[in-house]
């Protein structure tokens, strides 16, 4: 039930015990971050359950219901329901905010005189017992309703309660007095306009709702300096640029990707420039690595000018504009021994005992071409430093920043950062590459990231996925929306490494479906995936060390494939959305099978996950969380493969490397 109201409008008589339980305690609200310190993230139209526990003493009915707050203060009520085992008090709401903003929800606990009534009556007018006295109270509990209707303006609803309390004699027949207050237009009127009592608030929790992209979106990236870069006669290289990286623009667009994200786009160090596969001997034809960021011709703030200058940047980002594409740029907040900030503001590096400003280490790698910033020797200084180069490139058309190792710098930092952008900016997009520890990942999401790398990558194996969207998909939705990327420069996964064209369609088919954002390395679609050395995840003669053109329609490639699963990505909301999935049993356990719903959009994914090797297994289908308790039969479309199918409750597939998957959209037979 949902019903619209001033903010200021004093409902009914509020009982609360401040800092304590209140008269109807209400407890175990989620979802609500440290307390409510920080917002519970959400986008607009997203579908966001809310729950809690509401009980009383004694054996008198209570009720629930959430709060919703508009940015501009209008109120919404959204009735709970409970749930089963009814025995634990959890009583649930799903809301749906339509606009962008802060808002905030609270939950309310509440006495409910008309659902005592009616139990009470229910069984007591059948054995005659106090008659008078329930017919009483029952008129009384409608009056006061229809009184209230006619103040919200519902005449009515007015009409039929006033009605319904004349019909409430002693004299009437109990069968249809019984069937008259339990019937559903008195239910609902009741609902909306009975009395509610005790009403006992919690605190008000925020929830912040940002625009769609923030949690749907499909991210493609490439190096501009590979795009179109040429090597002559005498080895000498020219780079790529701006401009011939317009065709991956269109190329991209095609595919419906959403987002190009472009590694760092600034002049690069020569101080311990790596060569070619991480070497420390680079020849003088050796790009240097994009995130050795700085040089004497300008550092964050600058572009490489190989690549052009801020025109062929503005024309870049305009084309992308014109195609509904998004440009997302990296944001790697280190340096080049070369960089400007390095003689300007030394104190913002870690100086050793023996002099030396201190190079990134991985043990046992090491980035000799990068210093990282400490940001406990000035804090202000680089705080601000930060803030300005973001808002620099937010002026120059870069809706989105994808935050390079942002778990190495201080959380306290990235709260500040972001809150401020936010303040200004709430449409900018951040996204932490932080493959990293747990705790430190969720604090990422926590202070604001909207979106954030995650252990996908190294998830193979079916319980492997199924734990771990089972996971993503529930308290960690209110705090960290995943970017499943099939690959990145740094990771060329193990399950990869054969150049099976199955393994990577596989995994293309899960990212996209799996979660509302996924990504892709360009030369993932042409099955690159050749390692630096045996067992070793990363690629041979990698991008970040060389200029990589390639031919993106050379035979085999996943092109078609990848614009089919965003093409289906756009047409069915369930693949749009995190929260609502649910695991379906195949007994092989290289099958797996899960659904996503929106409403009454319902899809069906069963993938292989053998790449070598045809499976078969037989399914189990749980109608009920496919949101068809009642059928018998469901009818499937597979959109990938456009077959047709009738299932049961049992139901058989048969995949093989050439067909690994279906993607079937459901519905009632």
């Amino acid at each position: 039930m949902t019903d619209e109201f001033p903010a200021r409008a004093a409902r009914q008589r509020i009982i609360r015990t401040e800092g304590g339980l209140g008269r109807i305690p209400v407890t175990g609200v989620s979802p609500v971050l440290q307390g409510g310190a920080y917002p519970v993230k959400a986008v607009v139209h997203e579908r966001l359950l809310i729950q809690a526990h509401v009980f009383r003493e004694g054996h008198d009915a209570v009720n629930a219901s959430v709060i919703l707050t508009a940015p501009g203060g209008t109120q919404r009520r959204i009735d709970m329901v409970q749930v089963e085992p009814l025995g634990l008090d959890v009583w649930q709401a799903h809301v749906r905010m339509a606009a962008e903003g802060d808002w905030t929800y609270r939950v309310e606990g509440w006495s409910d005189p008309w659902g005592t009534w009616t139990y009470n009556a229910t069984k007591k007018l059948p054995a005659a017992v106090d008659v008078d006295l329930v017919c009483m109270e029952g008129r009384d509990l409608l009056e006061r309703a229809a009184a209230q209707a006619e103040t919200l303006r519902a005449p009515g609803a007015a009409h039929l309660l006033r009605g319904t309390a004349e019909s409430v004699t002693p004299e009437a027949d109990v069968s249809e007095l019984l069937e008259l207050i339990t019937s559903a237009p008195i239910r609902r009127a009741m609902a909306r306009f009975g009395p509610r009592e005790l009403v006992s608030p919690t605190p008000d929790y925020p929830i912040r709702v940002e625009r769609r992209r923030a949690l749907y979106s499909s991210w493609y990236e490439f190096f501009p300096r590979s795009q179109g870069a040429t090597q002559g006669d005498d080895g000498q290289w020219h780079s790529g640029t701006f401009a011939s990286s317009h065709e991956r623009l269109e190329a991209a667009a095609a595919m419906g990707f959403h987002i190009v994200y472009l590694p760092p786009i600034h002049p690069i160090g020569s101080a311990f420039r790596k060569g070619k596969n991480n070497s420390l001997t680079p020849s003088p034809q050796d790009p240097g690595s994009p995130w050795a960021i700085g040089s004497p011709e300008g550092g964050h703030d600058a572009i490489h000018p190989d690549l052009g200058d801020f025109d062929d940047f503005d024309e870049f980002v305009s084309k992308a504009r014109s195609l509904g594409l998004e440009v997302a740029l990296d944001l790697a907040l280190q340096a080049s021994p070369d960089h400007p900030w390095v003689g300007e503001h030394p104190e913002w590096f870690t100086t050793r005992l023996d002099g030396t400003i201190a190079y990134a280490e991985n043990p046992p790698k090491k980035y000799q071409d990068i210093y990282p910033i400490n940001f406990d020797n000035d804090p202000v200084g680089i705080y601000h430093e930060v803030l300005r180069i973001v808002r620099f490139w937010i002026d120059r058309g870069v809706t989105i920043f994808r935050v390079d190792n942002p778990h190495t710098k201080p959380v306290e930092f990235w709260d500040w950062l972001l809150q401020r952008v936010h303040e200004t900016n709430p449409e900018i997009i951040f996204l932490a590459e932080a493959f990293t520890k747990p705790q430190m990942m969720s604090a990422l999401g926590t202070v604001g990231f909207q979106q954030s790398y995650t252990y996908f990558t190294w998830r193979n194996l079916k319980w492997e996925l199924t734990e771990y969207l089972t996971e993503l998909s529930g308290e960690m939705a209110s705090h960290y929306r995943p970017n499943f990327f099939v690959n990145t420069p740094d990771i060329n996964p193990f399950f990869l490494q054969s150049g099976n064209p199955a393994a990577f369609a596989i995994r293309a088919i899960l990212a996209a479906t799996m979660s509302p954002t996924w990504g892709v390395y360009s030369g993932f679609e042409l099955f690159e995936h050749e390692a630096l050395a045996p067992g070793k995840e990363e690629y041979l003669n990698s991008e970040k060390y060389e200029y990589r053109p390639r031919d993106y329609d050379a035979e085999p490639n996943l092109n078609v494939l990848m614009g089919t699963l965003n093409r289906l990505r756009e047409a069915h909301p369930a693949l749009q959305q995190l929260r609502d999935v649910h695991f379906h049993h195949a007994p092989h356990d290289k099958v797996i099978a899960f659904s996503k719903s929106d409403g009454d959009d319902v899809v069906l994914v069963v993938c292989s996950l053998d790449p070598d090797n045809t499976v078969e297994s037989s399914l189990n289908l749980d109608f009920a969380a496919l949101g068809l308790p009642g059928a018998r039969q469901v009818a499937v479309f597979d959109e990938l493969n456009q077959e047709r199918y009738t299932w049961g409750e049992e139901a058989f597939v048969r995949l093989y490397p050439g067909r690994p998957a279906h993607v079937l959209h459901v519905t009632a037979e």
